[in-house]
């Protein structure tokens, strides 16, 4: 029994990342017994430090766990500004249809850090979030990440109109912001050309990313 029990264990730890899930579900529970943060648009934190599994050859946090630990606090800010629940009414759920992380210096061993994530501003099927890495020794931003949710079966508007029971105006678009909304859409239209589909055909497919 215990051999079969290990090796179902086994079996399930090599075909799913089990810790990530496990990890998921350790934070929406959390999150769920935090007060909610009522301003939908306010920056919301949360605390890491890089452990011996987060680190790379070169002895610091590799690049993919920056990604990983930014799917954790965005799982966090929408549990407690709500955004989960509205998006459970509305019968709608939110993919990441792209993203960018700049690394401004790497977080070592051991290192404390803040993870700031805020939504930025959106449009009629997205919202537009950034997040910082930010050292808690010197307040240093390590890494800043800009991530564009998709919006699935229902649309930003919507969801603030739920929160909020009012219209909220999405704030001006910073710089940075708009340029990359601008290589985004150069890309798509650089990608649809090089596969030969037409306008129509490209538009549809990156809506429904």
């Amino acid at each position: 029994m215990l051999l079969c029990a290990l090796v179902g264990l086994l079996l399930l730890f090599s075909c799913l990342d089990v810790w990530y899930f496990l990890r998921g579900v350790v934070v929406v529970v959390q999150a769920w017994f935090q007060p909610p943060v009522w301003d939908v648009l306010a920056e919301q934190s949360v605390a890491g430090r890089v452990l011996p599994h987060d680190l790379d050859y070169m002895g610091h946090m590799n690049n993919a766990r920056y990604l990983r630990e930014c799917d954790f606090a965005r799982f966090h800010h929408y549990m407690r500004n709500g955004i989960f629940k509205a998006l459970r009414t509305l019968k709608a759920t939110m993919v990441v249809g792209a993203s960018t992380i700049r690394y401004r210096r790497s977080l070592a061993f051991g290192e404390a850090f803040d993870l700031r994530t805020r939504i930025v501003a959106w449009d009629d099927k997205s919202f537009y979030v950034e997040q910082r890495f930010v050292s808690q020794g010197d307040g240093f931003i390590s890494a800043v990440m800009l991530c564009r949710q998709n919006v699935l079966r229902s649309n930003p508007e919507s969801i603030l109109q739920l929160l909020c029971k009012r219209k909220v105006e999405c704030p001006d678009y910073p710089e940075d912001l708009q340029h990359w909304i601008s290589f985004i859409s150069a890309s798509s239209q650089a990608l649809r050309a090089q596969s030969g589909l037409e306008d129509k055909t490209g538009a549809q497919e990156d809506k429904d990313k």
